[in-house]
């Protein structure tokens, strides 16, 4: 058919129409309007016979009749558009005797805002069964913008005019075009959210074009999702380039390319913010992951860590919109390392470190990420030093995504001593620093270095030598319950530390002094129930319980245990009232002995009840040991029912609030049950231990993983793990366990066989 391939147009017909969102505020504004069509010309070629085709004089004197006798205002360019192509087809048709295989209209603004050169909205309209299709097109041609964006430092100081050109592509049914996009409104938000960036790419900034432009159609993005609205950008910098007109990016993006921000409702008839789901209102922007090193060697190391995270995870308390070029900045903790203490490099003339490092998810920026990192470090009392010398915190942006960023200019980039105020990512000296890549290795050891290509993993592998000193730490904060009152009143706030345990990271390479220099930590058992399987009723008394402390203490105890509830199998039923009566009293008591050496004991609560833990934290104990690992006595085989998922969330929040360290230990259930390890007979002879280990490994990695992971996560330094020696182990299992409990944390892929 010769339908596709002619074409009969009139072409950029002026007209002037009314144009506003009322009658009031409507005005006359020039247009210019293309109706093209395709049609057959061979038999009016062939005659020469103007009946045979389309009268392109009587279709454009149609138009121009029936744009003067409207009497009413067009609320909108697609309000326009539809009427012209309605006044289009029902011409042609008049003319034909039916409607043509196509018809494209196309509405030029040509007053559009003073930011940008024109803005028009195009129709294609195709005649198929069952129903015609119809895509519409709106276009803002150079959207003029004044944009912080560049790596060079001159870039980093003054904006810079980028030109945007965004067009909007959406199918819909025929004639569901009246007033869908407000022009206008999107191009005033354009032009405020581009203006309030900092980026140091164009790549990036014209992908936060695309989800700005695909925010604005959220409200009518139910229409016809199974083909959603497509986003087209071309960001261009006219200075970028002295040789060239200008350096240009061009991309094309839907709601399914951001699938942090956007997502389908329960329903799937409608597309929303992502977060909005999930309560969290402010989280509308590009989410992006950083990973951020921590080092601290004056003062209470463990507490100025603690208060920057802290801090971090408020930053519109800490700077103003301006500062953070975003008006809800947010970031998100989600992920920790475990904590060492490490010697100084480079100067060595200084206290040990404390380091450790965080995978954040953030809406900012690299620049204001960074700002906001050294508005932190002096909050927290960081003062000029010298380089690498004795600071109260320090904070660095190590990785920020898959980006390779240098702020300094060209021929600043020959050597590494010129950093200050400058940007560094991946951080230069990464691949040389056993205290940085080793709290790396423990979160994405599988992490490719964006330009060395190689993996963390191997990145610690290839260290010429490590440090055998270094020690993974364990700090306990000093608890009150006026101390805990208070910090609930400020979430930026965090509680000093009492004392720490130190355990080398890599004994087997410790000088023989060293490893006999290693303290094992002696935990003292205090069973204040009647019916204990060791201790039963002898320390229910309290001047009974206060004289087990004090021999325990004198005999080498470094931590008490006091536990209410008795873990034995078929133990009486205690109510939580019960239980805070039996535990709060001794923790008090012990709080208020005369001897420092009672009164400052470590004490940790045994318990797996949230409101028991809140209880005697609040009285003073300094650690929570959970036999159930947070998800109560009743969640084996699934830890995914209501129950678990809510004692897990409670006991996350309370361990999170205080910062004291959570002892999880590997369960079943009922101790003297499900005791069956088949599952894991894959292991069996493995030399990373047997179905026991493994079991043990898999099931119990697997909470630790949800107690660490996310936002609220448990902070991974303060997580210790304890394979459950006598519940639910035949006696060779645990034999087994006791003998290779030392595999339980090897650096392996768990569950492999299953």
């Amino acid at each position: 058919m010769n339908e596709s391939r002619d074409t009969i147009r009139v072409n950029e017909l002026r007209l002037v129409v009314p144009i506003g969102k009322d009658q009031e505020h409507a005005t006359l504004q020039p247009i210019l309007a293309t109706v093209s069509l395709t049609h057959d010309i061979g038999p009016a070629a062939h005659t020469d016979d103007l009946s045979l085709t389309v009268d392109y004089g009587r279709l454009k004197s149609a138009l121009v009749s029936a744009f003067a006798g409207f009497s009413q205002f067009f609320e909108s360019l697609d309000a326009l558009l539809s009427f012209a192509f309605l006044m289009s087809r029902r011409e042609v048709e008049r003319q034909l005797g039916y409607a043509p295989h196509a018809i494209y209209v196309r509405i030029v603004q040509e007053m559009p805002p003073p930011v940008c050169k024109t803005v028009s909205a195009e129709l294609h309209w195709l005649k198929t069964k069952p129903e015609p299709l119809q895509r519409v097109t709106y276009t803002l041609q150079d959207l003029e913008c004044q944009v912080l964006v560049g790596v060079n430092a001159i870039e980093r100081k003054f904006k810079q005019l980028v030109r945007f050109s965004v067009r909007i592509e959406r199918a819909s049914s025929p004639l569901e075009i009246s007033h869908w996009l407000d022009i206008p409104l999107l191009i005033n938000a354009l032009v405020k959210a581009l203006g309030n960036t900092s980026y140091l790419t164009l790549e990036a900034l014209s992908s936060y074009a695309a989800v700005e432009t695909l925010r604005s159609l959220i409200p009518a993005s139910n229409l016809d999702v199974a083909t959603p609205p497509r986003v087209h950008v071309i960001a261009s910098k006219p200075v970028a380039l002295s040789s060239a007109s200008s350096a240009d990016v061009e991309i094309s993006r839907t709601f399914a390319d951001y699938p942090h921000i956007f997502s389908l409702d329960a329903s799937g008839s409608k597309w929303m913010h992502a977060d909005r789901g999930n309560g969290y209102q402010n989280r509308e922007k590009d989410v992006h992951t950083a990973a951020l090193a921590l080092g601290s060697n004056l003062g209470d190391s463990f507490h100025n860590i603690e208060l920057a995270l802290r801090l971090l995870e408020a930053p519109m308390t800490i700077l103003d919109r301006d500062a953070l070029q975003i008006p809800d900045a947010c970031v998100d903790v989600i992920d920790t390392s475990f904590m060492y203490k490490t010697k100084p490099m480079y100067v060595e003339e200084q206290p040990a470190f404390i380091n450790c490092a965080c995978i954040v998810e953030t809406n900012l920026q690299p620049m204001p990420l960074l700002r906001l990192l050294k508005a932190i470090e002096n909050l927290v009392g960081r003062v000029p030093s010298i380089r690498n010398g004795p600071r109260a915190v320090d904070l660095d942006i190590i990785l920020y995504d898959n980006m390779v960023i240098d702020t300094r200019s060209q021929h600043q980039r020959a050597d590494l001593n010129n950093l200050e105020g400058h940007l560094v990512v991946p951080h230069p000296r990464l691949q040389e620093r056993e205290f940085v890549l080793r709290p790396l290795f423990d979160m994405i050891p599988d992490y490719v270095h964006p330009k060395l290509g190689k993996t963390i993993c191997s990145l610690l592998e290839a260290l010429p030598e490590t440090d055998p000193t270094m020690q993974s730490v364990v700090p306990f904060p000093l608890v009150s319950e006026e101390a805990v009152v208070d910090q609930k009143a400020s979430a930026a706030r965090a509680l000093p530390t009492l004392t720490h345990w130190a355990y080398f990271q890599n004994a087997s390479s410790t000088s023989h002094q060293t490893r006999l220099a290693r303290k094992t930590h002696i935990m003292a058992t205090l069973n204040v129930t009647p019916d204990s399987f060791s201790d039963g009723s002898a320390h229910t008394q309290l001047d009974a319980a206060l004289k087990y402390v004090r021999n325990a203490i004198a005999s080498g105890a470094s931590i008490v245990d006091i536990g209410g509830y008795s873990t034995r199998p078929h133990a009486a039923f205690v109510s939580v009232e019960e239980e805070i009566q039996r535990v709060v009293p001794v923790i008090k008591a012990i709080r208020q002995q005369d001897n420092p050496a009672v009164r400052n004991v470590l004490i940790s609560v045994d318990t797996f009840r949230p409101e028991v833990a809140q209880a005697a934290i609040y009285a003073g104990a300094n650690c929570i040991n959970d036999v159930h690992a947070f998800t109560g006595p009743n969640s084996y085989p699934s830890c995914d029912d209501a129950h678990a998922r809510s004692c897990m969330a409670a006991m996350k929040k309370l361990a999170r609030q205080t910062s004291v360290p959570v002892i999880l230990m590997h369960s079943r259930g009922d101790a003297g049950q499900n005791k069956d390890y088949g599952n894991y007979a894959y292991a069996q002879g493995s030399a990373t231990g047997g179905p026991g280990v493994e079991g043990v490994r898999v099931e119990l990695g697997r909470k630790v993983d949800e107690i660490v992971k996310g936002k609220g996560g448990v902070r991974r330094w303060l997580v210790v793990v304890d394979p459950g020696v006598g519940f639910s182990k035949t006696l060779e299992v645990n034999l087994e366990v006791l003998r290779d409990a030392s595999l339980l944390t090897v650096d392996v892929c768990i569950g492999t066989g299953v």
